[in-house]
């Protein structure tokens, strides 16, 4: 199996266990193993019924992302690619065991929810870094490379990078609320009688919506400003689809208000946040590529056409 294959498939196995574990929290499962790693109830293998099949499902997942993870591992420490290359594997590995730990101490400490928010923080670092591998152009078969950056492609970078930032924090105070039972200190337009928190719960649950609507509009606004600017058709397409993501994400966000947190939208919920973290997390990473093209011999081919986007 090629890395890159391999590498798709972990990003899509680290997806479905983000969004596995959200329902192992919706369910409240996820003590459904007892406070014990790696057992579950004393057992390898325990009764599989309620919550402890959920949580041991959820487990076994994990397992197998973790073995297929290391043979990407050693796949990519065996590759003859450059020094960058080595950087991300250990940079994947490091991360894996960072989230190994977190979750046996999840477990152990009894669903702290600071430790929970942290380890899914980690698992969508664990996503964007499987992503930059199997988006690096390096495994495309292109003999060698030089850099290439234009001015409008530092431009789109920095904004793609404030965008991260924004969604990561909103997903880590979305994740927090949800394990502090804060998600109904709100109505899904204002905190009961008024529009303006006040208390502890209804000022986090307020900061929560506040990152989400500045995402949404920073989304919209690099969307028009990729085709005022002429930014390229392959990123105009990601923001598009970024910009449908976010606005279906904010009608399933008040639904999961309306009926008052019920599973399967608060999972739909998850589900779409993580699709729009790894479809800008590609976007930035796709752009990375664009700044690489290739050379033959010892001259340099320059982007041919129109000079003026990095499509």
């Amino acid at each position: 199996m090629t890395i890159k294959r391999l590498a798709f498939i972990c990003m899509l196995l680290t997806y479905f266990l983000i969004v596995f574990g959200g329902y192992v929290a919706s369910s409240n499962s996820g003590m459904g193993c007892g406070p014990e790693w790696p057992l579950c109830n004393g057992e390898v293998v325990p009764v599989l019924k309620g919550a402890t099949l959920i949580e041991f499902g959820h487990r076994v997942i994990g397992a197998l992302l973790g073995i297929l993870s290391l043979v990407l591992f050693v796949k990519l420490f065996r590759s003859k690619e450059e020094q960058v290359v080595r950087l991300a594997a250990f940079s994947m590995l490091g991360l894996l065991i960072i989230q190994i730990l977190l979750g046996a101490i999840v477990v152990v400490r009894d669903l702290p929810s600071i430790i929970i928010t942290i380890h899914l923080i980690i698992a969508f670092a664990f996503l964007a870094c499987l992503i930059w591998i199997w988006r690096y152009p390096g495994f495309q078969n292109q003999a060698s490379r030089v850099a290439y950056i234009t001015e409008k492609a530092q431009t789109a970078t920095i904004h793609l990078n404030i965008l991260l930032i924004l969604l990561t924090c909103t997903l880590a105070f979305g994740a927090y609320i949800k394990h502090e039972s804060f998600g109904m200190a709100c109505g899904w337009l204002g905190c009961r009688q008024t529009f303006f928190p006040s208390s502890t719960p209804e000022l986090l649950q307020t900061l929560h919506r506040g990152l989400a609507g500045i995402s949404a509009v920073y989304i919209l606004f690099l969307t028009y400003w990729s085709f005022s600017k002429n930014w390229g058709r392959s990123l105009q397409k990601r923001l598009l689809l970024g910009t449908l993501t976010v606005l279906f994400q904010l009608v399933i966000g008040a639904a999961v208000i309306e009926t008052s947190i019920s599973i399967p939208w608060a999972v739909l919920h998850l589900a779409i946040g993580t699709a729009l973290f790894a479809i800008v997390s590609e976007a930035r990473i796709y752009l990375s590529g664009r700044a690489v093209v290739p050379v033959s011999g010892l001259k340099e081919i320059r982007p041919q056409g129109d000079r003026k986007s990095f499509d």
